[in-house]
């Protein structure tokens, strides 16, 4: 018997060890694995962001991802799991900027684009290096040899390929549209990255002036001053006789042409029933305008403060010049009500700015426009309508559909994928490569190419992950003649990622692939829960309450954590876990440890175990043993991680421990040489199998003690003995 087992089980002692050999084996690559395995089996991993280490989230997402791939590798699949990162640009330059901030008192203008982009590439590789060491840490089987960075130049090549293959196809264009304007963090930023929050507001109402004939109500006075019409419902009586009529006026300092207009998607039953229409400022007004031809003027910049006024307003932030317009308002007896009330206001996730509606000459992606006989929604939609993509929970299905029916065209940071656009005097020149010398043009031969400085979506890169990660838009194994990566293991099998970003990306890369490669991305979307701690609350610093993975592990052992963080929670449900359940799965892998000690010390003169030698008795306990891993085996094929882990730690605990062991004592002790040799070919079976289908969810202490067997059941056919990873799941 090995000596090891003579002292209790040690993860630190052990864990590291038994990863380089996984990592030496080269099985974490598909084309070193044993036997002929033709059927692939294929993860990306969802590439944690740049900015930091990873959270318990993260320990999650991958101990569900590493269960499923090292179950399909013993099933005899070619697994194949793809790791990388992102370097989720808005929220990596941000991080960078408030550092630099803190530490030098300089903005990323002070610094200029190419050193922030300097000093944000040094950061995401310190980050990067961090992550890796991490996921290795938590026994991720990953094929590093195909490690991905979605800002890399094979994904910048694929980038600028699907924003060139867009452009062509008319699905890419360039126009005035009011964005979403972070004036806190200067950026951009998509609907989907908004955190509404309740405040109390004041709603005024007033007129424009003595002279209008139709009282307005705003929570934004300062507003008003880039007002081109007043919108009324056209069924609505009280304003009919107004319709048409055009006024010029002066507001708090401003001249104003206001036109009367009728529009079906005003609420007459709001407030007066008129709307004060600022087409800049407001994505409705914005609207609004385009269909009644109206004027546009920007009246507040991307500081938040006034563009336009006397000395009471210009160049006032907005709050500020909403007071003195107030008082102005009430100085001319124009008030006739103000009350609190309480509003949502659109806040900035990652800066928690106020976000300002502001016009931008943007890049967008039309969702709506039809090419190919569809548009980029209906590939959104039919993926998963038509049944060929499954959601786990499947109720997160009207989730995702009532967010593509509301889906508009989607889109300034300095830190991510250049657009593949460059100006020239009049011309406009799109390719994945620079221009060397263009069109010929009279104005383009005064001046040189500029490229376009704006940088596109961190989910414009991401949408492409699935399939980029396997060498699109050509692989460079494919030019050797050998088999393509995208040929063979594309589409992906499954995609577990946190239900949060069903929008960010999920959605995305099931567009972005329907365009590309009219595929879907994956066959299966699992969507984990947010892990929160054993009161429910979610984990942060100001609590106190945070569970950092790594300490985890080099406290109770990477296979606690992940067993206590699989059995903590079902798909798309937060889970709660604490340190006294991992403590208990610690325990968990200790016990396993004793048993495995008691089965060799009894069975040292059993070489390979036998099932003709079991007893009629013993071969009911093998045959329910076998029932129990079918189940697990069905568990886990259907996704339901917990109710697997809880069958086979019920079972070797409270069965085969407590049960099946104490009384193999008595047999062995005073049973008849047939009952000896049954228990002990019994006991030998039955450790042998567990080992196996504990394996995906405690890899290491189950690789250990697997080292330490004198032979498997595959040794008995004639096969050399090989490491876990690789043997034979449990039939």
């Amino acid at each position: 018997m090995n000596e090891k087992l003579l002292k209790p089980y040690n993860p630190q002692e052990t864990e590291d060890r038994i990863y380089k050999t996984w990592e030496e084996s080269g099985f974490f690559k598909p084309e070193n694995l044993p036997g002929e395995r033709k059927e692939p089996y294929t993860i990306v991993m969802p590439p944690p962001n740049v900015t930091g280490v990873l959270h318990m989230g993260h320990a999650l997402g991958t101990t569900l991802q590493d269960l499923l791939i090292r179950f399909e590798r013993m099933r005899g699949k070619r697994a194949l799991w793809i790791p990388g990162t992102d370097h989720a640009a808005i929220a990596t330059q941000s991080k960078v900027e408030k550092d630099i901030q803190k530490q030098e008192s300089k903005s990323r203008h002070d610094l200029g684009r190419e050193e922030l982009l300097k000093r944000i590439d040094i950061f995401a590789r310190e980050s990067h290096d961090t992550i890796i060491t991490q996921l290795k840490k938590l026994g991720a089987s990953c094929d590093w040899s195909r490690e991905a960075f979605t800002l890399d130049e094979a994904r910048s090549l694929a980038v600028r390929t699907i924003f060139k293959k867009m452009y062509e196809d008319g699905l890419i264009y360039r126009g005035h549209r009011i964005v979403n304007w972070d004036p806190k963090g200067q950026t951009t930023i998509s609907d989907d990255e908004i955190v509404y929050e309740e405040r109390k507001a004041m709603m005024y109402t007033f007129k424009y002036s003595k002279d209008f004939p139709i009282a307005i109500s705003t929570t934004r006075p300062e507003t008003k001053v880039g007002d081109t019409a007043v919108a009324v419902h056209p069924e609505d009586e009280r304003y009919k006789q107004y319709v048409g009529k055009e006024y010029d006026l002066e507001f708090a300092g401003v001249k104003l042409h206001i036109k009367i207009i009728a529009d079906k998607e005003v609420d007459k039953d709001f407030g007066t029933g008129a709307l004060g229409v600022t087409p800049a400022h407001s994505m409705i007004d914005w609207a609004i305008a385009e269909r009644h031809n109206l004027p546009k003027p920007q009246v507040i910049n991307e500081f938040a403060k006034m563009m336009v006024g006397d000395e009471r307003i210009l160049n006032k932030k907005t709050t500020e010049a909403r007071v003195a317009i107030v008082e102005w308002l009430k100085s001319e007896n124009l008030l006739t009500e103000e009350k609190e009330i309480t509003q949502n206001v659109s806040t900035a996730e990652r800066t928690g700015g106020i976000v300002e509606p502001l016009p931008k000459l943007q890049w967008f992606i039309a969702v709506n426009k039809e090419f190919r006989g569809t548009t980029l929604k209906e590939i959104m939609k039919k993926a998963v309508e038509g049944g060929q993509i499954n959601f786990v929970p499947e109720h997160f299905t009207k989730t995702y559909f009532h967010w593509i029916n509301n889906l508009n065209d989607w889109r300034q940071i300095w830190y991510g994928h250049r657009i593949p656009v460059w100006y020239r005097g009049n011309e406009v020149y799109c390719d994945i490569n620079p221009p060397e010398n263009g069109p010929h043009s009279a104005e383009a031969s005064r001046g040189a190419w500029e490229q376009d400085p704006d940088t596109l979506d961190t989910w414009f890169s991401s949408g492409l992950w699935t399939f980029s990660t396997l060498g699109w838009p050509h692989s460079a194994e494919a030019s050797r003649g050998t088999p393509n990566d995208l040929e063979t293991y594309h589409p992906t099998n499954t995609l577990i990622t946190a239900y949060e970003i069903i929008f960010f990306w999920v959605a995305r890369m099931i567009m972005m692939t329907g365009y590309a490669l009219e595929q879907i991305p994956f066959h299966n979307v699992y969507f984990t829960g947010i892990v929160r701690d054993a009161q429910g609350r979610k984990f942060s610093k100001s609590l106190g309450n945070g569970i950092d993975p790594m300490v985890i592990a080099e406290k109770y052992g990477a296979d606690a954590g992940r067993m206590a963080i699989v059995m903590s929670g079902s798909a798309g449900t937060d889970s709660k876990l604490s340190e006294d359940k991992i403590k208990g799965y610690k325990h968990f892998a200790n016990k396993i440890w004793n048993v495995t000690r008691y089965i060799l010390e009894n069975t040292k003169d059993l070489e390979t175990p036998d099932m003709s030698r079991l007893t009629e008795s013993h071969k009911k306990l093998v045959e329910d043993m076998q029932a129990i891993v079918k189940d697990v085996t069905k568990d886990i094929e259907e996704f339901r991680f917990y109710m697997a882990g809880e069958k086979l730690y019920q079972y070797f605990w409270y069965t085969f421990a407590d049960v099946i062991i104490e009384e193999s004592k008595g047999m062995l002790k005073n049973g008849s040489v047939e009952e000896k040799i049954s228990i002990q070919n019994t006991l030998r079976i039955i450790l042998e199998t567990m080992i196996k289908a504990l394996h995906p969810f405690i890899p290491f202490v189950t690789e250990e003690i697997w080292s330490m067997l004198p032979h498997s059941a595959e040794a008995s056919r004639g096969k050399p003995k090989q490491l876990l990873m690789v043997e034979s799941w449990p039939q």
